[in-house]
C-alpha cells in the first residue's frame, strides 16, 4: 500500500480552542519525547473528558453574543454546523479497525477526532447563545449542552447535511466522502474566521488548522487510488458517482444561514460553491478523472442514497429532513446516553 503519510496531521484534539495536542496547533511538544509525559502533573486539558474540563470555550472569555445578531439564529447555525461536524465523525469513527491498514484507522480516527472537537465548541456555542434551545433533559441529569445536542434529540432535530450520514462503503468512498466535505466546510471556517461572533471566528480559525489537514489526506489519497490499479480507479470512480449528488445541497442556502451572513456573524453556503469546484477540479485532473459539474445533478434529482428529499419541496437536511441510514446511525450512537440519562461518567 502506498503510504501517503498520513497520521502526522492535526487529529487528536477534542479539547476547546487552542487546547489541540495534535501537530497542527497543538502546544504540548514534549509528549512527541515522552508520551507518559501527559500522564501526570495535573494537566487535564489532555483530555477530553473525565477530569476538570468542562467548558470547552473557557479561554474565550466573554461570551455575549454581539449586537445586530439574533441569539437564537446563532444558536441554530451553530447547532447545523456542529451537527455536521458530529455525524461525519461518527461515520468515520465506524472505520476504526477496518481501514486498508492500521496506518489509515489512526489517520481517520483523527479526522474524526478533530470533527467531534468542533461538534463540542458549536454545541457549546449554542447552548451559550440560546439556552432556552438546549434539550430538556431528565430530572437529575447533568449532562453538559453538548451532551444534550449530540445523544437527546430525534432524527428530525438534526440539522446536517446528507452527505454526512449516507451509510459508508468501501475505502474509497471513505476518501471521496472525506475529500467533498473537508473542501466545502474549509472554505465555510476561512470566511467565517471573520464572523463578528468571536467565539465562531475563534471556532473556525482552529477548525481551518484541522480541515486543511484532512483535505489535503484525502485529495493524495484519491489520486493514489484513481492512478493506481484499474480496481482502484473503478472502485474511486464508483464512490465518486454516489457520492456526486449529494454535492448540490451543500451549496443550497437555509433562511438561517441568509440572516446570519447578513449580518455578519455566518456564512452563505452558495458563496463557496466556485472556489469548492476549483478545488475539486485540480484534484480530478490530479488523478486523470474528468471535472464534474455540481449544476447537472440538482436538489430535484437527489439518487438513491437520499430518497424522500425529492419529495418534500427541495426542503433538504437543514430542515431536518434525513434519510433513514440517519435514524439508525442515532440509534446506536444516542443508545447508553439514553438508557442511562441521569448517569455520570
Amino acid at each position: 500500500m502506498v503510504s501517503t503519510g498520513s497520521t502526522g496531521g492535526a487529529g487528536g484534539s477534542t479539547g476547546g480552542v487552542g487546547g489541540s495536542t495534535g501537530d497542527v496547533g497543538g502546544s504540548t511538544g514534549d509528549v512527541h519525547d515522552n508520551p507518559y509525559e501527559g500522564l501526570y502533573g495535573g494537566d487535564a486539558t489532555h483530555w477530553a473528558f473525565g477530569t476538570a474540563f468542562e467548558d470547552p470555550l473557557a479561554t474565550l472569555g466573554d461570551t455575549t453574543v454581539p449586537d445586530g445578531v439574533d441569539p437564537h439564529d446563532l444558536a441554530s447555525y451553530a447547532v447545523m454546523l456542529a451537527d455536521d461536524a458530529l455525524v461525519m465523525s461518527h461515520r468515520l469513527a465506524q472505520w476504526c479497525s477496518n481501514a486498508p491498514d492500521l496506518e489509515e484507522d489512526v489517520a481517520l480516527a483523527n479526522v474524526a477526532l478533530d470533527l467531534l472537537g468542533q461538534a463540542r465548541l458549536l454545541y457549546t456555542r449554542a447552548g451559550t447563545a440560546d439556552p432556552e434551545g438546549v434539550p430538556v433533559l431528565a430530572e437529575g441529569s447533568r449532562a453538559a449542552a453538548e451532551d444534550a445536542f449530540a445523544s437527546f434529540r430525534d432524527v428530525g432535530d438534526f440539522h446536517n447535511v446528507a452527505l454526512v450520514e449516507v451509510e459508508n462503503g468501501d475505502f474509497a468512498d471513505a476518501v471521496v466522502r472525506i475529500l467533498l466535505f473537508a473542501t466545502w466546510r474549509l472554505a465555510l471556517m476561512e470566511r467565517l474566521r471573520d464572523s463578528t461572533d468571536p467565539v465562531l471566528a475563534a471556532i473556525a480559525a482552529k477548525a481551518v488548522k484541522e480541515l486543511t489537514y484532512h483535505r489535503d489526506y484525502a485529495g493524495r489519497w484519491v489520486v493514489v487510488l484513481a492512478g493506481g490499479t484499474d480496481e482502484s480507479r473503478r472502485r474511486v470512480l464508483a464512490a465518486r458517482d454516489a457520492l456526486w449528488p449529494l454535492r448540490a445541497e451543500l451549496g443550497a442556502t437555509h433562511p438561517v444561514e441568509a440572516r446570519m451572513a447578513e449580518s455578519g456573524a455566518g456564512v452563505d453556503p452558495a458563496t463557496v460553491d466556485d472556489e469548492v469546484d476549483d478545488v475539486l477540479a485540480q484534484v480530478w485532473e490530479a488523478g486523470g478523472l474528468d471535472r464534474l459539474d455540481r449544476r447537472s445533478v440538482g436538489l430535484d434529482r437527489l439518487d438513491r442514497r437520499s430518497v424522500g428529499l425529492d419529495r418534500l419541496d427541495r426542503r433538504t437536511g437543514r430542515h431536518g429532513v434525513h434519510t433513514e441510514d440517519l435514524a439508525k446511525m442515532l440509534a446506536e450512537m444516542q443508545s447508553v446516553a439514553r438508557a442511562h440519562p441521569t448517569g455520570r461518567w
